[in-house]
């Protein structure tokens, strides 16, 4: 299992608890007009979601499928981030955002960086992805910080509204992550 909390530059992880769920929802609430261009799930925002969410996060957790972090700064909540077993790609993959009064100050690199530690601290773990539209120029900018490599350029459906539909997937092997000094 990884870390319930670790910590990376100015970003903390903290595991997600069923009983956050208001924390989850405040946040969410806070951070709406920011995520709804973006992520397909904002749109129906709601207590009940967001419940839904954390229960669901310690529910993945125990079953070794998937670990969702809290992101915090200087103590406040300002995002979330998690990574997900993808038995397609013997790997894990990220997802991560942040409240927008947050973006712009090296969070959520620094919190992608504390997951692909804790992704590569699991054994059977053979590589890390992260997919995000093109349209999310902002997404372009942390994978490459952290080396990971563009793999695949593909078309299809937009799923959120600020989306055009072509994904990019960008991958970072565990060779290649031994052989950075993080």
């Amino acid at each position: 299992m990884p870390a319930e909390t670790t910590e990376y530059g100015p970003a903390t992880l903290r595991r997600w608890r069923a009983a956050e769920a208001d924390a989850a929802y405040q946040i969410v609430d806070e951070s709406l007009d920011h995520l709804r261009p973006w992520m397909p799930w904002a749109a129906n925002h709601s207590r009940q979601q967001s419940a839904e969410f954390t229960a669901n996060c310690e529910r993945a957790w125990t079953a070794d499928t998937a670990y969702t972090y809290a992101i915090l700064s200087e103590g406040a909540l300002v995002g979330s981030c998690g990574v997900v077993r993808q038995d397609q790609i013997a790997g894990m993959e990220i997802g991560y955002w942040l409240a927008p009064s947050y973006t712009g100050r090296g969070l959520a690199t620094s919190a992608v960086a504390a997951l692909t530690i804790q992704a590569f601290s699991l054994p059977d773990n053979q590589c890390v992805e992260i997919l995000h539209d093109e349209a999310n120029h902002p997404s372009h900018a942390i994978p490459r910080r952290l080396g990971f490599t563009l793999i695949d350029i593909s078309r299809g459906a937009p799923q959120a509204p600020a989306e055009c539909g072509v994904r990019l997937t960008w991958r970072l092997d565990r060779a290649a992550f031994m052989d950075r000094c993080w």
